[in-house]
């Protein structure tokens, strides 16, 4: 059993930041054997990627929407990767999930929510 558990989320003016953390778990679970990704779903969107980061770090991708915003992170040593969130705006607001991604599987946290207020 894998489990992603996002945390970080909540209200913020414009302009404001917010850092996201999501720790990852499982018996048999390798982190370090996973890319871990960002997406978002806003209410009555579908949902969209935000952010990806290889097994290594070595390798980041970002929508053009959050580029230059955003900074993902990981630190495979406390099973976590990050979404440091910067410059907020209105738009930004979503349900906010990390994604486990490996060649043959895929695991999905519940989501955080973050609120952006004009």
């Amino acid at each position: 059993q894998v489990q992603l558990v996002e945390s970080g989320g909540g209200l913020v003016q414009t302009g404001g930041s917010l850092r996201l953390s999501c720790v990852a778990s499982g018996r048999t679970f390798t982190f370090s054997s996973y890319a871990m990704d960002w997406f978002r779903q806003a209410p009555g969107k579908e949902r969209e990627f935000v952010a990806s980061i290889s097994r290594t770090a070595d390798s980041t991708w970002y929508a053009d929407s959050v580029k230059g915003r955003f900074t993902i992170s990981r630190d495979n040593a406390k099973n976590t990767v990050y979404l440091q969130m910067n410059s907020l705006k209105p738009e930004d607001t979503a349900v906010y999930s990390c994604v486990a991604r490996a060649s043959t599987s895929k695991y999905w946290g519940q989501g955080t929510q973050v609120t952006v207020s004009s």
